[in-house]
C-alpha cells in the first residue's frame, strides 16, 4: 500500500509539473533560474550550426547575407560560386571538431560553472 500511496504522489506531482508552465512565451519567461545561474561568475555558451560554416560574421548570417550588406556579399562572392544557397551549408556543417569532452576540460579549466 506504501508504494501505491508513494506512486500515486509522484504522478499528481508531475501531472501538476506538467500544468505549471504552458508553451506560450509568458508562462515560459515566468519560470524561476535555477540558482546556480545566478550563483556562477563564468559561464559559457554554445551557439554553434549551419551558421558556422563560412566562418563569418554571426549566427545573424543568413539575414546580413540576404539582406545584401556589402561584407557578406563579398565574402560569398569571393568563396563561393555564384547562386550558392544558405541551405547548401547544411551539407557542409560537419561537426569535425566535436570533442565534448575536450571542451568540458577546456570550460572546467576556465572557472566556468
Amino acid at each position: 500500500m506504501k508504494l501505491f500511496v508513494a506512486f500515486l504522489f509522484v504522478l499528481c506531482s508531475l501531472s501538476s509539473a506538467e500544468s505549471k508552465y504552458k508553451p506560450e512565451w509568458d508562462s515560459l519567461d515566468a519560470r524561476p533560474l535555477p540558482s546556480w545561474y545566478d550563483e556562477a561568475k563564468v559561464g559559457i555558451f554554445l551557439h554553434w550550426g549551419v551558421f558556422s560554416v563560412p566562418a563569418f560574421g554571426s549566427e545573424w548570417f543568413w539575414s546580413d547575407w540576404a539582406g545584401k550588406q556589402k561584407g557578406f556579399v563579398d565574402f560569398m562572392e569571393k568563396n563561393f560560386k555564384p547562386g550558392f544557397t544558405y541551405p547548401e551549408f547544411g551539407p557542409k556543417f560537419t561537426a569535425e571538431f566535436y570533442d565534448p569532452e575536450k571542451w568540458a576540460e577546456i570550460f572546467q579549466a576556465s572557472g566556468a560553472k
